[in-house]
């Protein structure tokens, strides 16, 4: 990931130190910059398929990281519909209507 993040420390810096920092460095710093083993469009796919599996209010977020990382709108839309079998389908529809708001 070229884009460095400082989610943690912009959100929890003073409150929770050590997780922004493991947050920041290591998660989006040390694991996503390791693109010799695996893209970070394919990162964001896992990444997301993940997120969605469990409905947390991260996926959106992840969705906009996504997009960014080169994952197209039809590769979303195919991912949410092979989930909604696996993750059910409340979290399909919701999923979807994120990945509106981000591709259109």
């Amino acid at each position: 990931m070229a884009e460095k993040q400082t989610a943690g420390r912009d959100n929890l810096g003073n409150f929770a130190p050590k997780f922004a920092e493991l947050n920041d460095d290591v998660l989006f710093g040390e694991v996503w910059s390791r693109e010799h083993q695996m893209s970070a469009h394919d990162r964001s796919l896992i990444t997301v398929s993940s997120l969605l599996t469990q409905g947390v209010p991260q996926l959106a977020d992840h969705m906009k990281i996504a997009k960014k990382n080169g994952v197209t709108k039809d590769e979303m839309v195919e991912l949410i519909t092979h989930l909604a079998f696996y993750a059910g389908w409340p979290k399909a529809w919701s999923a979807f209507n994120l990945a509106k708001k981000i591709y259109d």
